[in-house]
């Protein structure tokens, strides 16, 4: 008897089609690096600037990526890095904003 044989990508949550999206795995590094970045310097007060702008960066950079994205693993990857500049984000604003200290009134 005939059979359809079907590929076993149950064994793995990071599991790929098998085709390349060079454009999805570049944005996929962009933000997890992006977020990685906004993370680790909001942690210093005096960074808020660069905390805020590559958070606001990363999270715009995520967005498009999760619009075009076409396999669990980039998924995956993409909301990773837009957690983490989402919170880099929100931490540089609350140390001083975007533009705190450069454009004075």
């Amino acid at each position: 008897m005939a059979q359809a044989i079907r590929p076993n990508i149950t064994g793995s949550l990071l599991a790929t089609d098998g085709k390349p999206h060079r454009l999805q795995d570049t944005l996929l590094a962009i933000t997890l690096v992006l977020g990685a970045t906004a993370l680790i310097t909001s942690m210093f007060h005096s960074l808020h600037l660069l905390t805020s702008w590559t958070g606001l960066i990363g999270i715009l950079a995520g967005g498009y990526g999760q619009f075009i994205s076409e396999t669990t693993r980039e998924r995956f990857g993409l909301i990773l890095g837009l957690g983490a500049s989402a919170v880099g984000f929100y931490l540089g604003m609350a140390h001083g904003g975007l533009f705190g200290g450069v454009i004075g009134f």
